[in-house]
């Protein structure tokens, strides 16, 4: 057997319709100019398992680095939302015990009446996952409030197989490589520092996302994906 390297990818499907539509209605969004009153935002969000020590690690000297026991317990999981704002530069990232409904609803409302408070309209791109509806606000709060909620919520879907087109899988990406790679976390309170101190200090730079593909690079780039056109 020879030994070949293999890469994992999302790999789209061929001459998809479903696909087309969702992804060209993502690259018009992330086209349109900054708006203020009506913000585009993504969202995203990844589980994480917790991990206690079962011994002390030896701190790092100058001859050897930070030495860990390959043993550990099982201390659970906690899931990670993200929320970003590409064009201002902003993201949130937040720690709850599960990803329910309940919870997913309970992080936006905190947006819409928080930062997004005086928003007339915002545009939320997350991808279809069945707790990510406007029910999920009818499961969570009073009809009078969700209903608020959701005459100002545009949700924008990425299509399936087609998560690379959500601004904040990337975001999640980066927190993964720059925060929670190559460490353990014992307990969500720690999670929770570690990812709201990861935030701060990325958004501190301000840095903006320069989202480059336009719904004419797809139709040149990625023909195998569009439908032949039946006459």
């Amino acid at each position: 057997m020879t030994n070949r390297k293999i890469e994992y990818w999302v790999i789209p499907p061929e001459a998809d319709g479903e696909f087309v539509a969702q992804m060209e209605e993502v690259l018009e969004v992330y086209a349109q100019p900054y708006d203020p009153s009506c913000p585009v935002i993504c969202m995203d969000e990844q589980p994480v398992q917790l991990h206690k020590e079962i011994k002390c690690p030896i701190p790092a000297t100058a001859q050897h680095p930070k030495r860990v026991d390959y043993e550990y317990e099982r201390a659970g999981t906690a899931n990670i939302f993200m929320f970003s704002e590409p064009l201002a530069g902003w993201r949130q990232a937040t720690v709850r015990e599960r990803r329910t409904k309940i919870d997913w609803a309970s992080e936006v409302a905190v947006l819409m009446e928080g930062r997004y408070a005086q928003c007339p309209q915002v545009i939320l791109t997350c991808d279809n996952l069945n707790t990510h509806t406007k029910e999920a606000f009818y499961e969570v709060f009073e009809p009078e409030r969700a209903r608020r909620f959701v005459q100002r919520i545009h949700f924008c879907y990425t299509p399936k197989h087609g998560s690379w087109l959500n601004v904040a899988e990337n975001e999640l990406s980066a927190m993964t490589r720059q925060c929670i790679d190559r460490r353990r976390f014992g307990t969500i309170e720690t999670l929770k520092d570690e990812v709201q101190a990861w935030a701060i200090d990325v958004n501190h730079s301000q840095r903006g996302v320069d989202w480059q593909m336009k719904i004419e690079d797809a139709r040149c780039k990625l023909t195998s994906i569009y439908p032949k056109i039946k006459y």
